[in-house]
Order: C-alpha cells, then sequence, then structure tokens
C-alpha cells in the first residue's frame, strides 16, 4: 500500500493505531476529520474533496502559500547539485543565508542553523547560559516554544510536567505584558534570559502594550540577562516588518525563527546571535552540532523565501492584506457584538475573541463546515487565530470573511 493509493478512511485508521491515537480520536469527536490531499496557494483539497481556505498556516508555514512555484523551482534547481551536505565543513549555501540573514536582522552577528523551531529556541537558551554564566530562564505563562528539549522546559507548564521537564530551579514564569511581575523576578533570581513570543500565539495573539517590549529590554540590560525574540511564528513580514521585533522598535540579544523560513518545502530554522551571545563560536566550533540543521538543499529554499519575503511586491501586498481583513473583521465585530469581544491585530497576526469561554473551539468547527480551516488558541480557547497569508488575492479574503459572517450568524443565533 502506497500513500497515494490509501483512501482517508484507511488514513484515519492507520494514524489512529500507529501514528497519533489521541490527536485523530479527539479531532474526530469533533467533527474535524481531515486528511490533506492536494494542497495551493491558500487552499487545502480533502481527500474526500472538501475544499477549504487555508487561515491556519501551520503557523505561518505557509507564509508564501502552499507549494509556492518559485520555491519548488529553488529547490528542484538545488538537487542537481546539493544533498543536506555535511555540519563540519564550511558550506556555500549555508554562509550566503548566514550572512543574508545577520545583516537583515539589527543587533545580530553570527546565524546558527536547526531543523526545526523548538531545536533554535534550545539553542538560544544554551548560547544565553553560556555567554551570561547562569542559569535561570524567565519565560511567561501561556507560553509556547515547541516541544524539545529545553524549549519544551520553558514553555507549556503542563507539556513540561508530563514529560518530568518541569524543573522549578530552571525557569520562572511570569504573566505576558506585565513589566513590574518581571523585574520582580528579575531581582530576585540570577537571570540568564528573558525568553518571550514578540505576540504569543498559542496565548491567542494579545498584543503588547506600547512599552512593554521597550521595558523588557531595559530590565535586561539593567540585570545583565540576555533578551531572547521567539519569532518562530511572528517573524518573516508577518506584522509588517520582517521581524516582530523592529515593529516594536526593540533589539532582542538572540532572534529565533522557523516555520516560514521552510517556504512549506524544506524543514529550517536558525537562531541568530549577538556578538556576546555568539562569542563561543569564536572559542568552540563543536559546541553545537545538528546533523540536519542548514542543510543545504534547506539553505537554497531560505535564500529565495528571504527574496520573495522582502520583494517590495510582496510587502505591499502584504500590506494590503492586512488592511482588507482589519475591514472585515471590524464589521463582523460590528455586526455581533454579543458574539465577538475584540479583534486582536498587528499586521497579518491576528486573534479573534469571543465572548463565550469555547468561542474559539466553536468558530475553529463552524468555520470548517463553511469551508476554512482556521484554529483556536490552545491556551486561550476563547480565541480563535486568523492567519492570512503574505499574498492572499482578495477574492480568496472576500469568500473568508463571508464564511465568518455565516459561522457567527449560526453562533450569535445559538
Amino acid at each position: 500500500m502506497t500513500a497515494a493509493a490509501v483512501t482517508k478512511a484507511e488514513v484515519l485508521e492507520l494514524a489512529e493505531q500507529y501514528l497519533c491515537p489521541d490527536r485523530v480520536r479527539t479531532m474526530r469527536t469533533a467533527g474535524i476529520a481531515m486528511v490533506i490531499g492536494r494542497r495551493e496557494g491558500y487552499r487545502l483539497w480533502d481527500l474526500d474533496g472538501t475544499e477549504r481556505i487555508d487561515l491556519h498556516l501551520n503557523g505561518g508555514v505557509y507564509n508564501l502559500g502552499h507549494r509556492n512555484p518559485d520555491v519548488i523551482a529553488t529547490l528542484l534547481e538545488a538537487v542537481q547539485t546539493y544533498d543536506i551536505g555535511n555540519h563540519h565543513f564550511p558550506s556555500g549555501p549555508r554562509a550566503v543565508l548566514a550572512r543574508r540573514l545577520v545583516e537583515a536582522t539589527p543587533g545580530m552577528r553570527y546565524a546558527v542553523f536547526a531543523s526545526g523551531g523548538g531545536e533554535a529556541v534550545d539553542l538560544a537558551i544554551k548560547s544565553a547560559r553560556r555567554a551570561t554564566g547562569r542559569r535561570v530562564i524567565i519565560s511567561l505563562t501561556d507560553a509556547y516554544h515547541g516541544h524539545t528539549g529545553l524549549a519544551l522546559t520553558a514553555g507549556d507548564e503542563r507539556a513540561a510536567a508530563a514529560f518530568l521537564s518541569d524543573d522549578p530551579n530552571d525557569v520562572i514564569r511570569v504573566p505576558f505584558d506585565d513589566l513590574a511581575a518581571l523585574e520582580h523576578a528579575l531581582i530576585a533570581h540570577d537571570v540568564a534570559a528573558v525568553l518571550v513570543e514578540t505576540i504569543p500565539a498559542t496565548a491567542g495573539f494579545p498584543v503588547p502594550s506600547t512599552g512593554y517590549l521597550p521595558g523588557l529590554r531595559r530590565l535586561c540590560d539593567a540585570h545583565g540577562a540576555a533578551y531572547i525574540a521567539d519569532e518562530v511564528q511572528t517573524g518573516l513580514g508577518r506584522t509588517g516588518s520582517l521581524w516582530g521585533t523592529q515593529h516594536f522598535g526593540v533589539v532582542p540579544d538572540i532572534l529565533v525563527t522557523g516555520k516560514g523560513l521552510s517556504g512549506g518545502i524544506y524543514p529550517i530554522a536558525a537562531t541568530l546571535l549577538s556578538e556576546p551571545m555568539g562569542a563561543w563560536l569564536e572559542q568552540d566550533g563543536w559546541g553545537h552540532i545538528s546533523t540536519f540543521g542548514g542543510s543545504e538543499l534547506g539553505c537554497q529554499v531560505a535564500g529565495t523565501v528571504l527574496d520573495l519575503t522582502l520583494a517590495p511586491a510582496t510587502v505591499e501586498r502584504a500590506a494590503a492584506v492586512a488592511r482588507r481583513w482589519a475591514r472585515g473583521l471590524a464589521e463582523l465585530a460590528r455586526r455581533y457584538p454579543g458574539w465577538i469581544a475584540e479583534v486582536r491585530q498587528t499586521g497579518l497576526v491576528i486573534g479573534l475573541r469571543m465572548h463565550q469561554e469555547m468561542g474559539g473551539m466553536l468558530m475553529t468547527k463552524l468555520l470548517f463546515d463553511e469551508g476554512v480551516w482556521a484554529m483556536f488558541a490552545g491556551f486561550d480557547r476563547s480565541v480563535l487565530q486568523v492567519k492570512p497569508g503574505l499574498l492572499m488575492d482578495d477574492a480568496t479574503i472576500d469568500e473568508a470573511l463571508a464564511a465568518f459572517d455565516r459561522a457567527c450568524a449560526t453562533a450569535a443565533s445559538w
């Protein structure tokens, strides 16, 4: 049996038996049993033939659309010359991409590559500890940074506890947008780094107050702690700037990127380090090794992703997409004030909060039935994450907004 030959029912059965049983059962129970077959642009086709608009984008992996033809062309050309490469030796694709990322990111001096965002966060924490000689990390309550070792410890407390990775001596958690709590923690502990998502995704994309990130930067400086910006979901043009930190006018010591850097075609992530944070690279060439991190194929793909993301036409289109969504969601909030409580928007980083505690989950199901795939926020299920692509066309936006209207009308009628 080949993957192309199996039916939807067979895939669901195999996945439940061998792959992710609880996830399959949970989604089935919620009436969201989807097996993605064809995918193109910002649309997905279930193996049963149902077409849906993708507003989840796997956390921003598909910023430039599914199977972007320019990205695919780059990979096809690259495999004529390159493969994964060998991490012991210098590499043209890695070196060129490192320079481009560093030059595009204020305050950075080095780039180290990983195969995914969690691994890149692990490296960020290791680098901050090595540079400061300290151990404690401050992260946010309801934070998510991946499911690898140090990233898991610094993220979701429940997931960390489930894998016995919740060491209170390693991580202190403070509320988002609370500088007083952050300052108290910095005074009370010998802190290596403060690790924050620029706009916390799994918490429902709450928008930081104007002075929060600049205040965080000042507190880190005052207490000798590194500032690690997790830009895995908010980077690569989603806020209107290449990085969300640029949108808020701050420069971190370490910046982590992933997901969209892959173009949805080849896994790659990166940890960008300031000169002090990356000084170990000058002293210890084998301080961090990742066999698949910085695959030469992935580096070629990521180069095209940067080209497309930074192109003036893309920047202009992303801004137009953000404006169209802002108008559409504002109109929905006006029409359904008893259902929609708040529109949280920073460019294409959008959280739609409902009055009901489980409103985001309900919207996920209602939209699924209306031909749109959008995911609720895992740590605040009143919020629906809305993640339009940088290049989404007007017709698709209007089609999606019409589906939102129908879903809201159904919810408001209950």
